[in-house]
Order: structure tokens, then C-alpha cells, then sequence
């Protein structure tokens, strides 16, 4: 039972489930939310490793210092850039994401698109690297010859027949599970620069150790390996347990409900977001409604290139390429470079830098670039000494064609009109707003 006011073929869907002229949703459906109970024994551990500084290299770091709980487990300032190191002296080379609704993330793979949530255009996808297209380890990526998979809320005929590049986290997909995702920042040198022998150490020696071996056998303190991997898992069982991870208690989730009406900037903005030929934000951030009835997280999961402007702050001595250089051997076919993971967009009005590269640093700026990329690019790029916009500038110019260039709202020719208006942008930013969980203490 899909509740957006579109179809799968991205029509009006009879009008009959669009926001009634109140703001109420006239097709209500029951979500099923995860069962809040009382954390299992490895998931308290779990919460101690959380909040746990000692294990970092520094001793002032913990999981919680970058996903601060009350900050929907994402950074507290203004910066997407966390100080890390042995010293502090350091910083990640990437805009540092929530914590929040990953248990639903699947894992990477490289496989048809979803034709319930959106269809592919031209030009057609990336292909599948073989051992001949995969460069050797330790070498960039070559250009393709086929871009990657454009994103249209209308086309879904041909979907299926697309392979595209979806799931994992991080912003390039790196890793497949929770436990693979905390291992990445707490050994990270840029992060919390951890040594696995102290480490180690430390958890032999915590104060939760005794509750930890009670769960896993008293022998696992002298088998290192075995010690970090539980740890590691009571980390991810802490995520997948703890309700304030995915409390689904957002106004939109109370509208999907039938529990509340959108204001009429909030219907009109639901409505420019889910329209293909305005916003069309709902081909990327998918807000339906499946048969399980379990909530949507405003993401198809995908991978995008976006050509987001460079962030002269960002600490990255070279440009990222995203998922074509993220150490997945079937990821390395030149045209993935400058794809980025597709976010959820709960609590995005809150976030106070935008895209991998934090280079855009208000709501505002974010939904603007989308509107005005193509047909305003001098909005956010620089100008070289002949006085060229210079578009795309955080990806090499070989890998441009990957960029989005297709599908609504981009495509304009520069001094076109945009896709829709600075109007219909406060508007969604209006609905995006009501994407906010209620705040939790």
C-alpha cells in the first residue's frame, strides 16, 4: 500500500492519496515501529563501549563524541569535520553522519533497481566491472565508457534491467554491517586513532569487562580477536536495541497515521518534493509506504554524483572519489567515481552541514543547489581568471560525465528558469522540517 500522492509511473495516483485540502493525509495506514524493550545484557555492554573514551588513541574520544545522542547522533557544532588523533590535532575527511535508522541499511551490492520506488533513464547504468575493466590494487580508476544510472521518479519500465551500485554504509558504502562500521572510525588515524593492543588492554580491563565475558566465556579475555569482535558486536546490538537509534516520532510519520495535518506550506511542499516535474526529490528520498508498513527513511539506498561544489576547509589533500575508490574491487569501474550513498532525510532540517564534503553549510544552501546547479552554476562554483564557472570543481574533469545531468530537477541550460522556485524551496524545506523526530533527553 503505497501512500505517496504518486504512482509507480510517477502520475498522480487518482489524486486520491494526495493532502487533502486541510493538510490531512486521506489515506492513514498503522506503521510498525520496532517494540521498545528493555536492552538485552550485550546491548548494555554495548551502550558502555558507546560512551567508553578510553578506547580511543587520544583518551577523550568515544563513539558518542561525534554521534552526540541528543543531536540525533550526529555531530553537536558546526563543522562536518571531527577533531580526531592521538593528539586532536587531526580531522575525518568527511561530513560525519547520524547514527540514526542504519539498522534497515542492506548491505552493498550492485544489482537491479527498484521499479516500486523509481525507474532508471538514459544514459544507462554502470556496467558490472570484470577482473579485465577492475584496475590492479592501488591504481585509479580509468574512464568508462557508460555513465552511471540517472534517477527519474517515471521511467520504471525499464528499472530492472538497470544494475546500480546501493546499499552499505558510510558515504561510499565501505562497509556492510554495525560492527564493520565502528571498526573503521576507532582505528581510523584521522578519527579516534585507536591501537589495537591497547585496545585490546582496555577492554581486558574495563569496567565492563566481567559483564562482557559473562555473556562470551571467561576464555575469550585471552583470545584478542575474539575479545574485539564481541565488542564490536555488543556495540551493534546497542544500535539495533536502543529506540532513541529509530524512534520513527516525527510529524510526517504522525501524518502517514492519520495523526496529524501538514500546515499548507508543509502540503505544498510534500507536494513539490513527490512532483517529477518540479523537486522531484522522492526519485532519491523515497517516502513510501511499503505492504510491511514500516516507515519510509526518505532514501532509495543508492548511490548518486551529484558534482557538489569543493569545501576549501575539507582536510582531503585530494579529491574524493566516493564509491569507485572505496576499496571494493567490484566497485572500481571508473564510472562510480563521484558516486556518494544516498542519506535518509529524517532530521535533516537540524543538520548544519550538507553532502560528504560538508561543503554547504544551511538547509537552505542544500535545497537551492539543487535548484539552481545547472541553470545558476556561479551560485556555487568559482570562476577561473578567464571568468569560466568552474562546474563540478571536487571531481577531475575525466569523471564529469557521471554527474546527474538527466533527471529533475537538473538538466536546465544555464540562465533557464529552475525546476521550481525559491517559493516551492521554503516550501519543502517547510516538509522537510516535519521529517524531525521529537527530540529525546
Amino acid at each position: 500500500m503505497a501512500l505517496s500522492w504518486l504512482a509507480m509511473d510517477g502520475s498522480a495516483h487518482a489524486q486520491g492519496c494526495a493532502p487533502l485540502p486541510d493538510g490531512r493525509n486521506p489515506c492513514p495506514v498503522q506503521l510498525v515501529r520496532p517494540v521498545a524493550r528493555p536492552l538485552s545484557a550485550m546491548a548494555q555492554v554495548g551502550r558502555d563501549i558507546f560512551f567508553d573514551q578510553a578506547l580511543s588513541g587520544s583518551g577523550h574520544l568515544s563513539c558518542a563524541s561525534c554521534h552526540v545522542p541528543q543531536n540525533d547522533y550526529a555531530p553537536a557544532g558546526t563543522t562536518g569535520f571531527m577533531p580526531g588523533g592521538r593528539r586532536l590535532e587531526r580531522q575525518g575527511s568527511r561530513n560525519v553522519p547520524s547514527l540514526m535508522y542504519l539498522e534497515r541499511q542492506p548491505p552493498f551490492s550492485i544489482g537491479p533497481d527498484n521499479a516500486e520506488s523509481e525507474g532508471t533513464g538514459t544514459p544507462p547504468a554502470a556496467p558490472l566491472p570484470t577482473p579485465s575493466q577492475s584496475p590492479p590494487a592501488g591504481t585509479s580508476p580509468t574512464p568508462s565508457t557508460a555513465p552511471p544510472p540517472a534517477k527519474t521518479a517515471r521511467n520504471t519500465q525499464d528499472s530492472a534491467a538497470n544494475l546500480v551500485p546501493q546499499g552499505g554504509l558510510f558515504w561510499d558504502g565501505r562497509a556492510d554491517t554495525l560492527e564493520e562500521q565502528a571498526n573503521g572510525p576507532l582505528f581510523n588515524p584521522d578519527e579516534m586513532a585507536a591501537d589495537k593492543a591497547a585496545v585490546i588492554h582496555h577492554l581486558q580491563h574495563a569496567s565492563y569487562t566481567a559483564a562482557l565475558l559473562a555473556l562470551i566465556g571467561p576464555n575469550a579475555a585471552n583470545k584478542p580477536d575474539l575479545l574485539l569482535s564481541e565488542a564490536l558486536f555488543a556495540l551493534a546490538r546497542y544500535q539495533m536495541e536502543e529506540q532513541r537509534f529509530h524512534p520513527y516520532s516525527s510529524k510526517f510519520d504522525l501524518w502517514l497515521e492519520g495523526k496529524a495535518a501538514f500546515t499548507p506550506q508543509e502540503r505544498r511542499g510534500y507536494l513539490a518534493f513527490n512532483d517529477p516535474d518540479r523537486a522531484n526529490c522522492a526519485a532519491c528520498h523515497v517516502d513510501l509506504v511499503g505492504p510491511d508498513r514500516v516507515p519510509p527513511l526518505l532514501t532509495d539506498y543508492q548511490f548518486e554524483a551529484l558534482g557538489v561544489p569543493a569545501n576549501a576547509h575539507t582536510p582531503r589533500p585530494t579529491p574524493d572519489l566516493g564509491l569507485c575508490d572505496s576499496g571494493r574491487l567490484i566497485a572500481k569501474a571508473a564510472g562510480y567515481c563521484g558516486m556518494f550513498r544516498t542519506p535518509s532525510l529524517r532530521n535533516v532540517s537540524r543538520r548544519q552541514v550538507f553532502f560528504h564534503n560538508a561543503a554547504l553549510t544551511s538547509l537552505t544552501q542544500a535545497v537551492d543547489f539543487y535548484r539552481l546547479r545547472d541553470p545558476m552554476p556561479q551560485a556555487f562554483y568559482p570562476r577561473n581568471r578567464a571568468g569560466q564557472v568552474l562546474k563540478y570543481n571536487d571531481l577531475p574533469e575525466r569523471f564529469h560525465p557521471n554527474i546527474d545531468t538527466q533527471d529533475k530537477p537538473f538538466g536546465q541550460a544555464e540562465g533557464m528558469a529552475p525546476a521550481f522556485s525559491e517559493q516551492e524551496r521554503d516550501d519543502i524545506i517547510a516538509f522537510l522540517k516535519t521529517l524531525a523526530d521529537r527530540r529525546q533527553h
